[in-house]
């Protein structure tokens, strides 16, 4: 019987992530007209928290080690905590264009913060990668504008988002170099839950009169592209660069324009269509060197004799 390839778990668990955050934008707009945006995050972190600390105790986790505690609280105010709200916010005063081009300036805040405070590298085909990406995004976005009404808050909104984003993923991954990113995810999300308690008493208020199908969806937002996801994305983070993996996320705005079309109904136009495809191509160049190196690798090792010698 084959074993399986180990090497593939990083890449599967990205490819999860992926795939969940882009549906939280189809579970936001519906939980999003019945809750506030302050109350739709702390619904959300609470049952991610739930999620989250019940597989910590079966796992027997424990608490983090004390030097990983720095990069798990900056984490779980910024991406977990302030971003949460923004965001939500954001989405509410922009149209999801507009949202969709600002917010995907986090990768290329990744890759720069990256490279300044992790010292990533920055090879050329990753830069490749995420400009096509990037581009991509921009179409997608501008396909999509017009939807609804845009205001200078709502764009501040969304950039404040993106930084925090940035920021938290760039504080996550010397985390991970010592705790478990079971560990990393949890207490990150609890620490986000608590930033939001203040709007407990929103919560309570507007869950009393929220229909289920909102209230569902809050609680699916929690469990899945929150407890799950953030788990599976640090999984692949702690086993690759913060660069690649921020390049990797440009794979959702052409997931949700699918899945827009899907659940919603939503026919994308050529222009997102062309969009999206974009988005996934430079996803793909991006990630396309480590399988190259890998390979020219295993090559060297198996014939040395013949690639090594001079011409």
């Amino acid at each position: 019987m084959k074993k399986p390839d180990h090497r593939l778990l990083p890449v599967a668990a990205a490819a999860v992530t992926v795939v969940l955050w882009a549906s939280a934008f189809v579970s936001i707009r519906s939980a999003g007209g019945s809750y506030s945006p302050g109350a739709l995050a702390l619904g959300r972190l609470l049952s991610g928290s739930l999620v989250l600390g019940l597989l910590c105790l079966v796992r027997r986790e424990g608490l983090p080690p004390r030097s990983a505690w720095r990069g798990i609280a900056i984490s779980g105010v910024l991406w977990f905590g302030f971003y949460s709200v923004v965001l939500n916010w954001g989405e509410q005063q922009v149209d999801a264009g507009t949202a969709a081009l600002v917010v995907n300036i986090g990768p290329i805040l990744i890759a720069l913060l990256g490279a300044r405070l992790l010292g990533d590298p920055m090879p050329p085909r990753l830069l490749a990668g995420m400009a096509v990406s990037f581009a991509g995004a921009v179409t997608v976005g501008l396909s999509m504008s017009g939807e609804g009404g845009s205001s200078v808050l709502g764009v501040v909104l969304c950039l404040l988002a993106a930084v925090a984003y940035a920021g938290g993923v760039v504080a996550q991954k010397p985390a991970l170099g010592r705790a478990s990113a079971l560990q990393v995810t949890t207490f990150g999300c609890l620490i986000g839950a608590v930033l939001c308690l203040p709007f407990t008493g929103q919560l309570v208020g507007e869950a009393a009169d929220a229909p289920l199908t909102a209230t569902l969806n809050m609680l699916y937002l929690g469990v899945f592209p929150l407890a799950l996801a953030f788990t599976t994305w640090a999984y692949a983070l702690a086993r690759t660069t913060a660069s690649r993996m921020g390049a990797t996320t440009y794979a959702v705005p052409a997931l949700v324009v699918l899945m827009s079309w899907l659940a919603l109904g939503e026919v994308p136009g050529a222009l997102t269509l062309a969009g999206g495809v974009l988005c996934l191509a430079g996803v793909a160049v991006s990630r396309s060197r480590a399988r190259i190196s890998r390979v020219v690798a295993t090559a060297q090792e198996t014939r040395p004799e013949e690639i090594r010698k001079p011409a």
